[in-house]
């Protein structure tokens, strides 16, 4: 008879995110995991696999968390500019905010950290940034549409650069004690928008 589990798989999934996010793959050993969770080794490698594997579930669950909201506020009826604006102003704010300095994006983070050498982590960071890409575009297009956006802007450039910027913000922000690098940098984007 199999044995009932004696943890909340989500919880710990939802832990292992937070500790993977704060302090990186590497940095992150399987005796961390197994104190951060409160649950065995056997008990995480049963359910979640070895700690690659639950890295992986732990960057699809922070998409799954934060991708949502974003498409909400970019896809709502109505003037489109507006949204795109404050979504950048968003992520400039939250990357100069204490929180977003120590931590960053966890796919933000991932992209540097893993990316490069690991097949699977960096094509969960590409589908993160071609959605955003994609989100930021069709806001955009129905800009351009509703003549808020001048005709001459190229709607998937601008996304593009906007993507850039925003992983940038991350980045900077995480660095940098300075603000105004970040809030600058962003109003100085969105005058592209004009």
């Amino acid at each position: 008879m199999a044995r009932t589990k004696e943890f909340d798989p989500d919880a710990a999934l939802q832990a292992a995110l937070e500790l993977f996010w704060r302090r990186g793959y590497e940095a992150t050993s399987m005796a961390d995991l197994v104190e951060h969770l409160g649950i065995g080794r056997a008990s995480i490698y049963a359910t979640f696999g070895n700690k690659h594997e639950l890295y992986l579930k732990a960057l699809d669950r922070y998409a799954e968390v934060r991708n949502p909201p974003l498409l909400d506020e970019l896809s709502q009826p109505g003037s489109a500019l507006p949204a795109v604006r404050t979504v950048l102003r968003r992520f400039a704010a939250e990357s100069a905010s204490e929180h977003q300095r120590l931590n960053g994006c966890f796919i933000t983070n991932t992209a540097a950290e893993l990316a490069p050498h690991d097949s699977a982590a960096a094509h969960r960071v590409e589908v993160n940034w071609e959605h955003l890409e994609t989100l930021l575009h069709s806001a955009l297009v129905r800009a351009r549409a509703q003549g808020e956006l001048p005709p001459g802007r190229d709607p998937q450039a601008l996304a593009r650069m906007l993507l850039v910027l925003m992983q940038g913000l991350r980045i900077v922000g995480k660095a940098s004690t300075d603000p105004a690098r970040v809030r600058d940098a962003t109003e100085q984007a969105l005058t592209l928008l004009d």
